[in-house]
């Protein structure tokens, strides 16, 4: 045990180190959708390394039953009762890598989509809810704190509180964590008190209202013990109006118990030396393989296959939120005067993909758009792509720019959250750096940073330095799991 943790236990009066329990909707590699699911697949193999008991409960979705049922053991049952409505619900068990998995099954609730959208997702994750409540006495598993993630989650700690009594209340402490506050579950508050039994006083601005709406975000941001997000920076963000979505007031009486821990990768799966996708390998010493990656990817794609010309890429969602008005406003000027490539891979808002398709036909050989997604040929964007593109109006914490860097491909940033945490600016006058970045969500601005970094791809010395420094980041949830053990252990 780490010296650290073992003076913090000694001043708590324990001996052992807490039993964590992270209560998440989806969990790589068994489920995902995003950034959540990395996070939560992730940090308890790191925090297993520190000694910590982390398992995991998250909902039993049809995609975990088709891949991994023959592993699944059945632990018990039980009926949750959800108003008026009595669903049945089966707690399945699983190892996965060292962490075991408790696996909340309902065929009802989870046996077609991760998120259903509306109400029913509202009714799928009250559900959720209350089942893990209901479950916790009995899975042979005492935990000392219970990691809550997004609004999904967010209504545990106040079910606990003001409805379940003995070590619900006593013992139990609660840690919620947001990965994006402009997702709240909000639903009528009408809705929510039949699904969970609310008490009425509990619908006003001191605890879930907000805008004429239950807030399940907010009221996990009441009654949490301690509150966390996925950067320092984005922490320091949403205590304001610009960013806080209506929650900055809390936010900001609550700041002393609000932090911000980065995220990290799993760097065994993202790594250029070993990942088995790339058509070659290589590491920070030897980058010959990194190019036969991006004429791999030209020529696949049908772009022009050139070592001279670098090819931008973006990899993310086509919404407003990771920039795309900036993209749209500047790409035509960018293609018409620089000798460069751009690819596409994402989907998204209808406009922004109508775009890009037209914007291919306009600059075939030298645009690619590829119109959804495709986990392993990201691997190979992340390997082929000189720079990664990420003009995010807001960014909690971001996971691509650090698998970028990962793959010596460097990110283009705005100056938000976990971007701006993660990436170093290259300095011209001392060559430091592991990418650019720029701070107003200004299309020139964003236009700026890219042809600094076209400057840079033509000047093979200071390229090959910020390539090898991009690389030699440590982004591994090792470095963030120590941060998250030491919060756990203070709230003790």
């Amino acid at each position: 045990m780490k010296k650290q943790f073992r003076s913090i236990l000694n001043e708590k009066g324990r001996k052992e180190l807490p039993n964590i329990l992270l209560a998440a909707a989806e969990c790589a590699p068994l489920s995902k959708t995003g950034g959540l699911a990395d996070v939560v697949g992730t940090l308890p193999k790191a925090l297993k390394k520190l000694g910590f008991d982390a398992r995991v409960i998250t909902p039993y979705h049809r995609c975990i039953k088709d891949k991994y049922a023959s592993q699944v053991e059945h632990m018990f049952d039980f009926y949750v009762n959800l108003g008026w409505r009595t669903q049945y619900c089966g707690i399945e068990r699983l190892e996965l890598d060292g962490v075991c998995i408790y696996l909340v099954d309902s065929e009802f609730y989870f046996g077609d989509k991760i998120y259903r959208g509306g109400q029913a997702e509202g009714e799928q994750y009250a559900f959720f809810t209350r089942a893990v409540l209901d479950a916790i006495p009995n899975l042979g598993f005492r935990p000392d704190i219970v990691h809550c993630n997004d609004w999904h989650t967010a209504m545990l700690p106040m079910l606990a509180k003001t409805q379940y009594g003995g070590a619900m209340q006593s013992s139990l402490r609660w840690l919620l964590t947001i990965h994006n506050i402009a997702y709240q579950g909000k639903f009528g508050f009408d809705y929510v008190q039949d699904l969970l039994g609310v008490e009425d006083k509990y619908y006003t601005p001191e605890f879930m209202e907000l805008n004429g709406c239950a807030d399940f975000l907010k009221a996990g941001c009441v009654f949490a013990d301690r509150i966390n997000t996925v950067s320092p920076t984005y922490a320091n963000e949403i205590k304001t109006a610009y960013f806080g979505e209506g929650l900055e007031g809390i936010l900001d009486a609550r700041s002393h118990e609000l932090s911000g821990i980065i995220n990290g990768i799993d760097t065994k799966v993202f790594n250029p030396y070993t990942d088995p996708v790339l058509p070659a390998r290589y590491n920070k010493g030897r980058l010959n393989g990194k190019k036969l990656c991006k004429l791999s990817l030209q020529r696949d794609f049908g772009l022009e296959q050139r070592e001279d010309v670098p090819v931008f890429a973006m990899v993310t969602r086509m919404t407003e939120q990771k920039g795309f008005d900036l993209v749209e406003r500047m790409l035509d000027e960018l293609m018409q005067y620089n000798d460069m490539q751009f690819f596409m891979l994402g989907s998204g808002d209808k406009e922004y993909e109508s775009f890009m398709r037209e914007a291919e036909a306009r600059y075939k050989g030298r645009l690619c758009a590829y119109i959804g997604y495709n986990e392993e040929l990201s691997h190979c964007v992340y390997a082929g792509a000189d720079f990664l593109l990420m003009p995010s109006r807001f960014e909690p914490c971001g996971l691509s720019q650090m698998i970028a860097m990962r793959y010596g491909t460097l990110p283009i940033v705005r100056e938000t959250g976990g971007l701006k945490d993660s990436v170093k600016p290259y300095n011209k006058f001392t060559g430091e750096g592991t990418g650019f970045s720029f701070a107003d969500f200004n299309a020139h601005e964003m236009k700026d940073a890219m042809l600094l970094a076209l400057d840079c791809y033509h000047n093979p010395e200071v390229m090959s330095s910020l390539v090898r420094q991009a690389m030699e980041a440590d982004f591994s949830f090792d470095r963030s799991s120590e941060e998250y053990a030491m919060l756990y252990l203070w709230m003790l």
